[in-house]
């Protein structure tokens, strides 16, 4: 971030800026980039990672860590999330999302581009089919990886109207920011862990009762849990001004979603892979 603040000043000094208003004007340029529409955040992706490796048979990762070029489950997470810097695929940039009224999946109101859950389907069944050169085999399946993660995050799964929380603006311990950058990072990031801290608290959770809960469940099913939390997702005071309470009352969720998307990443990859 700093080096890219120093290159925007460098370009402002050789066109001769001559004035503090557009100085300022360039620093808050900098610091209004949104980011907000990456799923769960770098740490969220990388706790669902370490949670499948572990459900996980070790043939199974073994097979799935060479097709991966030796890159772990968890350390591609965010692959898809990078890739939005270069313009090769930018025709992926929708498959981060899909938008439902009710939790039931709705072709006519989803991007023209498509969607996680259409992507996620169509993914599924290329990488089953097989046939694939090893570079698209590879980048198929880090962006199955990925979609299964954003697919459990709620506001990934949003409503109509408000760009998946984007536009509900909140002030989270007086940080102005808006609810869908809570449920990305925010709440993950407060608990001041690291992933495989996170991860290891999630999976003394696990037993095999849960995993057939989650994995009884059809990608449309998915859909309708994330609806089904909406209610807590917009648990908002009148004042927009969030903290301990919202943490105490929701942060739950969180943990509920990280660790049903572990559990049918796993699911997913012994299906193509095991």
């Amino acid at each position: 971030m700093f080096q890219f603040i120093s290159t925007v000043f460098q370009a402002y000094i050789n066109q001769n800026m001559k004035t503090t208003k557009q100085l300022t004007l360039a620093i808050l340029l900098v610091f209004s980039i949104n980011t907000s529409s990456f799923a769960w955040g770098a740490i969220g992706h990388y706790v669902i990672g370490k949670l499948a490796e572990w459900q996980m048979k070790p043939q199974t990762i073994e097979r799935v860590e060479a097709i991966l070029q030796q890159q772990s489950i968890s350390g591609v997470g965010v692959w898809m999330d990078n890739i939005r810097s270069d313009k090769k695929y930018d025709y992926t940039y929708t498959w981060h999302w899909v938008t439902t009224a009710d939790g039931e999946y709705d072709p006519s109101i989803q991007e023209p581009t498509g969607d996680a859950y259409s992507a996620f389907l169509q993914i599924k069944e290329t990488l089953k089919k097989g046939g694939l050169s090893p570079e698209e085999e590879r980048d198929q399946l880090r962006m199955l990886i990925h979609i299964v993660g954003d697919l459990h995050q709620p506001f990934h799964v949003g409503k109509p109207g408000d760009r998946g929380g984007n536009d509900v603006k909140v002030s989270f311990f007086n940080k102005e920011t808006n609810i869908h950058a809570v449920w990305d990072t925010d709440l993950i990031e407060g608990k001041k862990m690291s992933y495989t801290e996170i991860a290891t608290e999630l999976q003394k959770r696990i037993n095999p009762a849960l995993i057939q809960q989650y994995t009884s469940k059809t990608p449309a099913d998915w859909l309708r849990e994330a609806a089904a939390i909406r209610p807590a997702m917009y648990d908002i005071p009148e004042n927009n001004r969030i903290g301990y309470e919202y943490i105490y009352k929701h942060y739950h969720h969180v943990e509920e979603r990280l660790t049903a998307a572990g559990i049918r990443l796993a699911q997913v990859l012994e299906e193509i892979y095991g």
